[in-house]
């Protein structure tokens, strides 16, 4: 399995902007459903927005809005583009590739968002 990299991750104040990247396996990208989760101190991790092979899209409620996913299968690369963070929206975010029997995931990228 090729694993995921992340980058982009960092520390921001309340209302501004990051922009997560995520670099995947080319020989089944443009297949596979992707995915972005957070976990944040003392939680469980849960999926904050995901987009499938049609580009399809998914958001968690406290997300929708402010964050966009999007893809770029000739590159195989995912991106997280998040506006307006909220202090809330702090913790460790991981990508997530899943097709078929596969779910590979990234080591994770720190966000903080700081009031």
């Amino acid at each position: 399995q090729v694993p995921l990299v992340e980058s982009g991750g960092g520390l921001v104040q309340a209302g501004g902007s990051l922009r997560l990247s995520c670099a995947a396996s080319r020989s089944i990208f443009k297949l596979s459903v992707m995915g972005w989760y957070r976990q944040a101190p003392g939680k469980e991790r849960e999926l904050v927005a995901s987009i499938d092979r049609s580009d399809s899209t998914n958001y968690a409620d406290s997300v929708k809005g402010r964050f966009t996913i999007s893809r770029d299968n000739a590159e195989s690369a995912v991106y997280l583009q998040m506006n307006n963070l909220k202090p809330e929206d702090t913790g460790i975010y991981y990508c997530n590739q899943k097709w078929l029997g596969l779910d590979v995931w990234g080591q994770g990228t720190q966000v903080t968002v700081s009031s």
